[in-house]
This record gives C-alpha cells, sequence and structure tokens, in this order.
C-alpha cells in the first residue's frame, strides 16, 4: 500500500517517516512540507493513502483534502482536536491527534489496508459487492445500481427494484466500487456512468431524476 505525507513540520515527518517503516505493508514514498508540492505529486502519481496534517501555512489540511478530485484515503495527523469532526465529514480513514504512539498510528494503518485489499478485491470481481444491510451482507451487483446517497452515517444505495440502506461513508463506498463504472459528482452522492440519461454544469440527470453536481466535482461521459 502506497502512502505520502504532507505536513509543515520536518520534525513530524521524521516520525511518519520512522514509524512508517516498521508498518511491512505500508510502502511511503514521499514526505512534502509544501502541500502545494504534495497535491502536485498526487495528480501524477496514483497513491493509496495520505497522512496530511491540518493546520499548515497557505492552505490547510481540510482544504488540500477538498481539492484533490481522486482522493486517496486520508489519515489527518494534527495536535488540535477540534478539527476532528470536519476531518471525519470529509470522509477520512482515521484522525490522528499529535503526538501518537506506534500502536494508534498502526491501527490507523491497519484500518486503511483492509480497505485496501476489500477494495482490490471486489475491482477483480468487476460484478458485485457485499455490503452490510441489517444484521446481513447482501450481494450487490453493480449494474444493478442506480446512485448511492449519503445520509448521516448511513448511505442509500439505489438500485433497481429496492433501496438498501447500510451504515458506510460515501468515500468506504467509492474504494470498493470500479472507478470506470461510477463517479462521484457531489459530497452526497454517486452515480452509475451508464443509468445517466443527460446531464450539464448543475445537474446529473438519471430519466427523471434530477442530482446535484458539487462545485468540487464534475461529471465526464
Amino acid at each position: 500500500m502506497t502512502a505520502i505525507a504532507i505536513d509543515d513540520e520536518p520534525i513530524a515527518l521524521e516520525v511518519i517517516k520512522s514509524l512508517s517503516a516498521k508498518v511491512p505493508f505500508l510502502d511511503l514514498k514521499a514526505c512534502f512540507t509544501n502541500a502545494f508540492e504534495g497535491i502536485a505529486y498526487l495528480q501524477k502519481t496514483k497513491t493509496d493513502v495520505l497522512f496530511l496534517d491540518i493546520k499548515m501555512p497557505d492552505i490547510s489540511g481540510l482544504e488540500v483534502s477538498k481539492s484533490l478530485q481522486n482522493r486517496p484515503m486520508i489519515i489527518f495527523t494534527t495536535a488540535y482536536s477540534e478539527h476532528a469532526v470536519e476531518g471525519f465529514e470529509l470522509d477520512a480513514i482515521d484522525y490522528l491527534l499529535k503526538p501518537f504512539s506506534m500502536q494508534r498510528f498502526l491501527k490507523a494503518c491497519t484500518k486503511a489496508y483492509e480497505l485496501h485489499l476489500l477494495k482490490n478485491d471486489q475491482n477483480n470481481q468487476q460484478e458485485f459487492l457485499f455490503i452490510k444491510d441489517g444484521y446481513e451482507q447482501k450481494r450487490i451487483i453493480f449494474n444493478e445500481i442506480i446512485y448511492i446517497e449519503a445520509a448521516g452515517n448511513y448511505l442509500n444505495v439505489f438500485l433497481a427494484a429496492k433501496k438498501i440502506v447500510t451504515r458506510m461513508t460515501l468515500n468506504e463506498m467509492l474504494e470498493l466500487l470500479p472507478a470506470q463504472k461510477f463517479t462521484r459528482i457531489h459530497r452526497s452522492y454517486i452515480v452509475a456512468n451508464d443509468k445517466v440519461t443527460r446531464y450539464n454544469k448543475q445537474f446529473i440527470f438519471i430519466n427523471e431524476i434530477d442530482l446535484p453536481i458539487g462545485a468540487n466535482y464534475q461529471f465526464l461521459a
């Protein structure tokens, strides 16, 4: 699992380097004290995990996260606990409060790695995924999904004949879906590309259903 770290404090990056070297399934490729250089790297290089400081000069980690189109799994690292809620609203995998221990760092990495493995397994199948519905795991065929809507801590998965409600973040769901078949168009919506009947700069239309396109998102057929 590849990763990079962005933090304006060199000492903080050294800590992440040291801890990452002890995690066998983690490959820390690069570290950046300049957030804009980190963003440029992410635009060119596929990365699985981003360790991201929140409070930085010029641009905050929250703003960096919002600016990324193809967002990797994000683990926020910060000395300020008051940003935790907003961090999780951005579908962060975890939130590490400095100074953090090896045990806490490993827990965050393991959470990301489990999601990484699940994503790769689902993408290899390219036909279906399992999601929790109540006390059961339901098999959902990719081609049956019309769109997915975030509703607090849950998702409404709209299928051709029914709706399934599951406890999951939109970002976690996006990690499980084949990228060539689904697009996130809004902080609250993912659409199946082949179900879209028309679109403009502001809305996606699926027959008579209209869904907004967020300011930081786009849809390209």
